[in-house]
């Protein structure tokens, strides 16, 4: 009789901690390097090794991959079969482990499952939407189980899901574990962090405890949330697309509010056409970074109210703030939908440079900038033309900050 063997992770203190106390229902808000991950894969293959079905869920797949290729290498012996198309695990033991992106709120509808693992659900978009609607069902078969792992990023869903274990909601249990819990982390690196780091950045990202401003540098959108205007634009912002990305365009009214929303893929042809087709004669702001810089330049031949606008960390970080001013002052407005969804994932980091604006890894920023792109023009000089690098904002006026 042959014996297969699967060599499991040994739990440190701080993971151990979290397994010991568990709920049905368990959320981890955890400072970075703290072991989220390897607890996660922990928890599914011993499930599954027991003959169960899990799954695996993560906000992209991009993100997904790192847990898809630890749990191969972990359960090569028990392994019966592999899907690489479905991501799929199936084990000699009967248990199966299913790998779900959540750039689909719906993945996982109509399958059940013994246990499910939520991997940096803090930037899940539609956290809520996707936990009740679809993923608490696969649970019901097999009275199954939850564990929602991540670094906060501010009091958004994430963090409501853990408030639940703190007030004490039945089948509920919730942990801050920090950095520091990881016994493999040299602490002499945390305190380093520690001194390079504002406050509010190291508390959030080493002990766990979010920023209340840090799950968007944009605030609070609501008030800025409006219906589609019905009016005529007034100029444009495009992103144009880099790889996977889009390319979005977006159209302001003269109060500021969104009239046009355009967002697609496609061959640098079919994309040239459509952006002239759609900004037609309006003073237009374009991303001109890098492969954009050519198609900027023919755009701009054709059509003299477009402008060329160069990312680099100076410049994006001014981009960004203008956005953040026009959010926080109210003066722009858009519709609820994927352009909510990115400015509510954006994120923002302090570097020895500068703060650096981005949506979190495998996530899109395409509307956000372009939204930026829109915010900058329409407060640029009507008679203004040329393409935008580094520097002050154009539209800066000279006051400084008291």
């Amino acid at each position: 009789m042959t014996t297969l063997t699967v060599d499991m992770p040994i739990l440190h203190s701080g993971q151990a901690k979290a397994v010991a106390g568990a709920a049905r229902f368990n959320v981890l808000e955890c400072g970075r390097r703290f072991g989220k991950t390897l607890l996660g894969v922990n928890l599914c293959a011993e499930t599954a090794i027991e003959g169960y079905p899990t799954a695996w869920f993560a906000p992209t797949v991009k993100i997904m991959d790192q847990a898809w290729r630890e749990m191969k290498v972990l359960l090569v012996n028990v392994m019966a079969k592999v899907s690489e198309v479905h991501h799929r695990i199936e084990l000699v033991t009967g248990g199966s482990i299913d790998f779900w992106s959540l750039d689909n709120p719906d993945s996982g509808r109509g399958r059940f499952y013994k246990r499910i693992v939520i991997d940096e659900a803090s930037i899940v978009r539609y956290l809520m939407e996707a936990w009740q609607q679809t993923i608490r069902p696969t649970l019901t078969d097999l009275s199954g189980d939850a564990w929602f792992l991540g670094t906060p990023k501010g009091h958004n869903t994430f963090h409501q899901l853990f408030s639940k274990g703190q007030q004490g909601d039945i089948g509920w249990a919730s942990w801050r574990l920090p950095t520091v819990a990881n016994p493999h982390i040299p602490a002499a690196d945390v305190a380093d962090a520690e001194r390079d780091l504002p406050p509010n950045v190291f508390r959030q990202e080493y002990l766990g405890i979010p920023d209340e401003n840090a799950g968007n540098p944009f605030g609070k959108l609501a008030a800025c949330i409006k219906p589609m205007s019905l009016l005529t634009p007034v100029c444009f912002g495009v992103d144009l697309a880099k790889s996977y990305d889009w390319t979005v365009a977006i159209g302001l009214d003269a109060a500021g509010d969104v009239c046009s929303y355009e967002r697609w893929q496609s061959d640098w042809k079919t994309t040239r056409s459509r952006i002239l087709a759609l900004v037609n004669g309006w003073p237009t702001l374009i991303d001109s970074t890098g492969v954009g810089d050519p198609i900027v330049e023919d755009l701009t031949r054709i059509r003299p109210n477009i402008t060329g606008f160069k990312f680099t960390a100076p410049s994006k970080q001014q981009l960004m703030e203008g956005l953040v001013a026009a959010i926080h002052q109210q003066t722009v407005g858009f519709p609820d939908g994927a352009i909510v969804a990115e400015l509510e994932a954006f994120q923002y980091e302090y570097t020895k440079s500068g703060v650096r604006y981005s949506a979190p890894e495998g996530l899109h920023d395409d509307c956000v900038c372009a939204l930026a792109l829109a915010v900058r023009q329409i407060g640029a000089p009507k008679d203004w033309c040329g393409v935008v690098d580094i520097g002050r904002s154009f539209y800066d006026n000279d006051e400084d900050d008291d």
